[in-house]
């Protein structure tokens, strides 16, 4: 059964404590707390003028403080002066964070306030903690001719750690968020003074950072200087144990190699070419012999065509064989002249043999001398691939010698190198921070405060007080304040839970409790009006009206919406596109709530159908069916019986079927014939109707029994119970399937809200 007077945050009635509680301070009455005040107001503004003259006066007695301010730059990135800095500078914007909070607190550094005491003379100040050395019993001793005595080292230590205690609670470090910027506030009674030890502070602050500087420089160059002898000599041994070891093992050469393996790359390269003679000189006796043992011409060897003596011999041979032929023509076989000329062509003959056969005793000598030379050659180069192996030996523990020698040479002119860089560093103030504002002596006090706030104030509390006491003695003496008798007790609500026959209740038909969901600011997003077109379709996310978030996740809206629809489908019996019909007494918030309805659907992986059933505002239609922009879907045939309603496909998987021009009961009788389409195809999950409008026609009864389930749109910005009853007053008989009701939060503040009700 519906309540429609349970608040949303209380599931239970109020207990007997609550109740008489409740009571108690319903019986509190202000305007009795205002006649009380309001009789007293004499004793409370003499309360109020007394506590302001206090206030007044301890303003007065309290000691005047001149806080003075000075600036200081820090800038971690310190001067690039040199190329290699002693420590490392702050690279990302944390460590250089780091950096300066640390510098600012070593502004505060015990150091650095005891040079401030020193300077400024603080231990002698009766502000921080130290006496005057002209004391009263100083005089009197002086007056007797006695001189004081003096203080011990360890009085003068107590006097300067109480100076040092004391100074510290004089300065404040503030630090400016997101720069390097420190301020430094320093007070005193005296503002000259302030100012004094703000800027001597900042000045100490910088030379102590300088001194600190050239301090580390200063070590890190003794260090290095003490390490450079003991380098210097261990780089002395390893280069004298390299000498004596190569003149013990004869390692001698040039820079880049030792003699002995140049000589054999030498003796290696005559070797080779000693081979290569002997095996020419082989075969130019080989070609001699074969011209030889042939009856080839013996002088076509290339040595002989080479030799002018064989030219001549061959030229004159050729002239007496010319001759020889020309007589043999001419004169008889035994004539004398011919005789002659064949013994002169003979000798010639017998002369050119001769010296190729000295060519051929040549070739075999010089054969003889190259097989000589390369195996003297070969003996001496197996000597010296002996001494190679050996000296190979031995570079073993050269090149180990060698190595101890070039590591010590590279550490000490490594450090001999920093040596001197760190020694000049001593002289260079690398540090970036400066003074950017002077401390200026304070023209006015910053505490006390003016005498006119320590008047309001005491001039409030002295009011307070009085009223307070008042009101106090009203309630303890006198009791506390009855209720007027003409207020009025609301009449409590009747427990419609109880049978007829207990209690005389209104009647209200007994139904199953719907869900409630709350669509609510947090779960929507607004976008621009108008359809934006997404591709080749409309986007219904784009019609100006509050949706659901994109990749919203899981919420409370969404898990009430999928219980909706889950009761939705009990009730439907197994139908294959169960239907849902959205009434309200809104047109816009029923139609706001539909499409997002719709969208939850969707975004579970549901097919949608939208079908607008308000055939008097067409809502929904109006934001849809625009001009250029309904395309029909993939049913082109689903339509409500005219071509300017068809199905519209949108991109975010619904088709919405505008409603109808016709009147209500052509309108109604083309939804059902849609909604039998639809189910017939079985091209949908779901069918949801946005409407009928409330209140209910004869046509939108009709068209609620093709529905399987109801929810009702109630909007916030008016009376939630009103509405309801409203809506169940239409619904009549079809109440049964009401299955949820969705508070709509998304109207705008001016208008007039009713909260803190719920349905239970």
């Amino acid at each position: 059964m519906l309540d429609y007077n349970q608040p949303i945050d209380r599931a239970r009635q109020p207990t007997g404590s609550e109740a008489s509680q409740r009571k108690s301070e319903a019986s509190f009455n202000v305007l009795e707390l205002v006649n009380l005040l309001w009789r007293r107001k004499i004793a409370i503004a003499s309360a109020a003028l007394i506590g302001a003259c206090l206030a007044v006066t301890v303003g007065k007695s309290l000691t005047p403080r001149y806080t003075a301010t000075a600036q200081l730059y820090v800038d971690p990135r310190e001067l690039q002066l040199v190329d290699r800095e002693l420590t490392p500078r702050a690279q990302d914007v944390s460590g250089m964070s780091m950096v300066v909070e640390s510098q600012a607190r070593l502004i505060t550094s015990n150091s650095v306030l005891l040079q401030v005491i020193q300077q400024a003379g603080l231990d002698k100040d009766p502000e921080f903690g130290g006496g005057d050395s002209k004391t009263l019993t100083s005089s009197l001793l002086s007056l007797i001719g006695l001189q004081p005595r003096a203080p011990s080292a360890a009085e003068a230590k107590e006097v300067q750690l109480a100076a040092l205690d004391a100074l510290n609670k004089h300065i404040t470090i503030r630090k400016t968020e997101k720069s390097f910027i420190v301020d430094i506030e320093v007070w005193s009674i005296d503002p000259a003074k302030a100012a004094m030890l703000a800027n001597t502070l900042t000045n100490t602050y910088l030379t102590e950072s300088r001194n600190s500087q050239a301090l580390a420089a200063r070590r890190a160059t003794s260090e290095l200087s003490g390490r450079l002898k003991e380098l210097r000599e261990r780089l002395r041994n390893a280069e004298t144990a390299l000498a004596t070891y190569k003149a013990q093992n004869n390692f001698v050469g040039t820079q880049d190699s030792l003699i002995s393996d140049q000589q054999l790359s030498s003796s290696n390269q005559r070797l080779s070419a000693a081979r290569a003679a002997t095996m020419d000189a082989q075969a130019r006796l080989d070609q001699i012999e074969a011209n030889k043992r042939t009856a080839a011409d013996a002088g076509a060897i290339p040595e002989a065509l080479q030799s002018p003596t064989i030219a001549n011999l061959r030229a004159q041979y050729a002239d007496a064989r010319k001759k020889y032929a020309e007589q043999t023509a001419e004169l008889g076989p035994r004539h004398p002249a011919l005789r002659q000329t064949e013994k002169q062509v003979e000798d010639l003959k017998r002369t050119i043999n001769e010296e190729i056969e000295r060519f051929a005793l040549s070739a075999k000598n010089d054969l003889t001398r190259a097989r000589d030379y390369e195996a003297s050659l070969n003996r001496a180069l197996e000597v010296q691939k002996r001494q190679s192996v050996q000296l190979s030996q031995a570079a073993v523990r050269l090149r180990e010698l060698e190595r101890e020698a070039d590591a010590s040479r590279d550490v000490y002119q490594s450090f001999l190198k920093r040596s001197r860089e760190t020694e000049e560093q001593e002289t260079l103030n690398t540090s970036a921070a400066r003074v950017i504002g002077e401390a200026t002596v304070p023209q006015r006090r910053s505490f006390p405060p003016g005498m006119s706030l320590f008047a309001m104030i005491g001039l409030i509390f002295g009011a307070l007080a009085a009223a307070c006491w008042f009101v106090a003695a009203e309630h303890l003496f006198n009791g506390a304040t009855a209720p007027e008798p003409n207020r009025r007790e609301r009449a409590p609500e009747p427990d419609v839970s109880k049978p007829q026959g207990e209690a005389a209740a209104p009647a209200l038909a007994l139904v199953e409790k719907p869900l409630i969901a709350r669509l609510q600011e947090a779960d929507v997003i607004r976008t621009l009006g108008a359809i934006l077109a997404t591709g080749g379709g409309v986007d219904l996310t784009r019609l100006g009206w509050p949706t659901l978030r994109p990749g919203f996740p899981l919420t409370t809206l969404l898990n009430a919406l999928r219980d909706m629809r889950a009761a939705m489908v009990r009730r439907a019996g197994g139908k294959t596109t169960p239907v849902m019909a959205l009434v309200g007494a809104g047109d816009t918030e029923r139609s706001v709530t539909a499409l997002n309805f719709a969208l939850a659907a969707a975004r579970d992986g549901g097919r949608v159908l939208m079908i607008d059933a308000d055939h008097e505002a067409h809502t929904l239609s109006n934001k849809v069916n625009r001009p250029g922009k309904n395309e029909p879907g993939k049913l082109g045939w689903l339509s409500i019986g005219n071509k300017a309603a068809r199905e519209i496909k949108a991109v975010n998987g619904i088709s919405v079927l505008p409603a109808t021009e016709s009147d209500a009961g052509k309108a109604a009788n083309a939804i059902r014939r849609a909604i039998a389409q639809a189910r017939s195809a079985g091209g949908y999950d779901l069918v949801i109707l946005d409407g009928p409008a409330v209140p209910l026609s004869a046509t939108g009864r009709k068209l609620l029994d093709s529905a399987d389930a109801l929810v009702a749109v109630l909007p916030t910005s008016l009376d939630i119970n009103e509405s309801m009853e409203e809506i169940l007053t239409a619904l009549g008989g079809a109440e049964r399937k009401l299955v949820g009701v969705v508070l709509d939060e998304l109207t705008p503040a001016t208008q007039t809200r009713q909260r803190g009700k719920q349905y239970a």
